[in-house]
């Protein structure tokens, strides 16, 4: 692999949407893959046998089969360029309806299930001083909706995970990207992929109600080509310079713009209060 343009993908979720899409689009340039699912079977079964392709089992909640995998990945291949941490699923339902066990087990995949795959892969990559990790995050990890809260909460951490994980990683030459996917039209919003919340608060219902309609009839009718978000990557891992953050489709470049003037609005109505608390500048003595 050393001395060569092909890259070696690290990829989680791969049996479905983004995960699978990128898999086959990287495969087809001839890449080399490492496609992991908790079903590997699910991954052949979609991509079919191939000698780039390596189909590894992964829980990303159990981080010893991370580490395994990872292992696995450079004694196939020699090592890691990219690693998409992809894998994760949503939870619809207001705050004060999302019971502690839902949430757990929601920070469990999206959140600690990154922290596992990304310690696992990370040190491979400094033994190489190169690599790309993409996090992928959500425009509710930049901007919360009503019915979203748990779920986002999930994206904001991986936003400020990989913000610092870029700072700590740019030294030793690898790269960090949080990628902010809109509505695309993938399986996200089916049951396979999305989580109600168990309870129902009536007060809600003009809100998160609201949303759950908006779910159930957007479904598959998203603005987002999942298939271009795939291209995309391919881009972004491409890079010589990439982007801390990457925002991709229109509906999330447009609440982006809107969520930096609601917050920049707000900070100037609240300026002199903001600024208030510092210590007060010491009088100097006639």
């Amino acid at each position: 692999m050393t001395g060569t343009a092909q890259k070696v993908w690290f990829i989680t979720g791969a049996s479905r949407g983004f995960g699978l899409l990128t898999a086959q689009q990287a495969l087809a340039r001839g890449d080399y893959v490492v496609a992991t699912a908790r079903d590997p079977h699910s991954v052949t079964a979609a991509l079919g046998e191939h000698a780039h392709l390596l189909a590894l089992r992964l829980d990303v909640k159990l981080e010893a089969q991370a580490i395994t995998a990872a292992q696995q990945a450079v004694a196939r291949f020699g090592r890691i360029d990219v690693l998409v941490n992809n894998a994760g699923y949503g939870l619809l339902g207001a705050v004060e309806e999302a019971s502690a066990e839902e949430v757990r087990a929601l920070y469990e995949t999206n959140v600690f299930g990154l922290l596992n795959v990304t310690r696992a892969v990370l040190p491979v990559m400094r033994r190489q001083g190169s690599g790309h990790v993409i996090n992928i995050s959500s425009v509710g990890g930049y901007s919360a909706y009503a019915g979203w809260g748990a779920y986002a909460s999930t994206k904001f951490a991986v936003e400020g995970l990989s913000e610092a994980l870029a700072m700590e990683l740019a030294p030793l030459g690898i790269d960090v990207t949080v990628v902010e996917p809109g509505f695309f039209r993938t399986d996200f919003l089916d049951a396979s992929s999305l989580i109600s919340t168990r309870d129902r608060i009536d007060d809600y219902a003009a809100t998160v109600g609201a949303m759950r309609e908006f779910a159930a009839g957007v479904n598959h009718q998203q603005p987002g080509d999942p298939a271009r978000l795939a291209v995309a990557l391919l881009q972004l891992a491409d890079s010589a310079k990439p982007p801390v953050r990457l925002q991709l489709g229109s509906d999330t470049v447009e609440r982006v713009r809107a969520k930096n003037l609601f917050v920049e609005t707000e900070m100037a109505q609240w300026l002199d209060l903001a600024v208030s608390t510092d210590f007060a500048p010491q009088q100097k003595a006639a």
